[in-house]
């Protein structure tokens, strides 16, 4: 089923709180997708999913193109996929908060001195929890 951020449902939200990995779907220069399993927050509040990363990788660059970015996590019939448009931030605040969201769902992130925060303004979501 299709929802939009603003009727995502109490049960969905439980379920972006279990502590389950999820996969990041960008797209690549030449249009084909890229899949990496990938730590995750989602803010209800202002509907951004929120990943750590290191500066240079792959998904980094595909996000840096925009378009559209997709985060899913699965647990046997329960799945839910997290769509919109990606953005990488550097600033020393925005990547604070993805770690702070990081550490509040998995574990405190390890130290890295190129980390960046891709953020995902979800506009759709969709699934089953």
């Amino acid at each position: 089923m299709a929802t939009l951020p603003h009727d995502i449902t109490e049960a969905m939200l439980g379920f972006l709180r279990e502590r389950h990995l999820g996969f990041l779907v960008t797209q690549r220069a030449d249009g084909t997708p890229h899949c990496v399993p990938v730590g995750f927050a989602y803010d209800a509040e202002t509907n951004v999913v929120r990943i750590i990363s290191a500066d240079h990788s792959q998904k980094v660059r595909n996000a840096e193109r925009g378009g559209r970015a997709v985060v899913s996590q699965v647990d046997g019939g329960r799945w839910l996929s997290l769509e919109g448009t990606p953005t990488v931030r550097r600033d020393d605040a925005s990547v604070s908060a993805a770690e702070r969201a990081y550490a509040a769902r998995y574990q405190e992130p390890r130290e890295r001195a190129d980390r960046v925060s891709i953020e995902i303004s979800v506009d759709r979501i969709l699934g089953r929890a």
